[in-house]
């Protein structure tokens, strides 16, 4: 079991700005970029502004994260979104209590986390896929789901290179495998995969990173983030991209299968034509 400090009081500001080649007439809109406030993380403060201004409707979707939902139906050129947040974070996870292969792969365990052991669209099933096959009967036989898990995530930091701008956000698993290069969502959706062939629940991460040994008061750029939680006798966190323990520098946004059920920002838009995103996020370490 790993001993850990306290967790950190962080301050984030996420900001993103769409701007349109000319005006559109009416976009609907949902946000994810509150942090949770549950599983010993406490979310003090959270503030949106938007401009143009909108009512603003929230509501917890189906995988627990908190939405923001609004309507801009004046003609606008641009949009600009600044969620800003200040979030006490846990000091650190224990790893899970450690089950057979006869646990993970029982029926009510199965049946339970049924959402998590599926493919998606991001996350295939490496099993069937002849380049990532032998790598799956390795794992399925290490001697406990455990090991498997650190060898699942061990072999998707050798194969992938941190490569910014490498993929986007609609790269799946087999194509970051397979292209040897990606950012978070990717390391995260290359291990998810592994994972499920092995019927391991696994489940994707959201939320941001704050740079360890940053100073209390001083405001640094942070980043949007992404990592895995698999179950192994209870949900354990792991930071494939960084290859680091999840501690008190992850903030926990959301929770789901995928990408696809955690973006930050999604919606759609009547008129105009999208030419620039700009995303920038700081986060601030804050005295407790």
């Amino acid at each position: 079991m790993a001993s850990w400090g306290a967790g950190r009081r962080l301050r984030v500001r996420h900001r993103t700005e769409y701007a349109y080649g000319s005006p559109v007439m009416v976009s609907f809109n949902e946000l994810r970029m509150t942090p949770l406030d549950r599983d010993g993380q406490v979310l003090i403060s959270h503030n949106l502004r938007l401009q143009p201004r909108a009512v603003v409707q929230s509501y917890i979707d189906y995988w627990g994260a908190l939405v923001e939902a609004f309507d801009v139906h004046e003609a606008h050129r641009s949009l600009e979104i600044i969620a800003t947040s200040t979030v006490d974070t846990v000091g650190g996870h224990g790893a899970a209590p450690g089950v057979d292969w006869s646990v993970v792969q029982a029926s009510d365990v199965q049946d339970h986390w049924c959402e998590f052991v599926a493919p998606t669209a991001y996350v295939d099933d490496a099993a069937t896929d002849e380049d990532r096959a032998d790598l799956v009967e390795t794992l399925r036989r290490l001697s406990t789901p455990g090991e498997a898990i650190r060898g699942a995530v061990d072999a998707v930091r050798d194969r992938l290179t941190y490569t910014p701008g490498a993929t986007s956000v609609s790269t799946t698993a087999h194509e970051a495998w397979m292209a040897g290069n990606g950012v978070c969502q990717d390391f995260s959706h290359a291990t998810l995969s592994l994972l499920r062939s092995l019927r391991i629940p696994a489940r994707y991460v959201s939320g941001y990173l704050h740079v360890p040994d940053d100073a209390i008061g001083e405001t640094v750029h942070g980043e949007s983030h992404a990592w895995v939680e698999a179950w192994d006798g209870a949900w354990e966190p792991f930071d494939p991209t960084n290859d680091r323990l999840v501690g008190p520098e992850h903030v926990v946004v959301a929770r789901g299968r995928d990408y696809a059920d955690v973006p930050p920002t999604k919606g759609i838009f009547s008129g105009g034509k999208w030419t620039d995103l700009t995303v920038d996020v700081e986060i601030t370490q804050l005295p407790r």
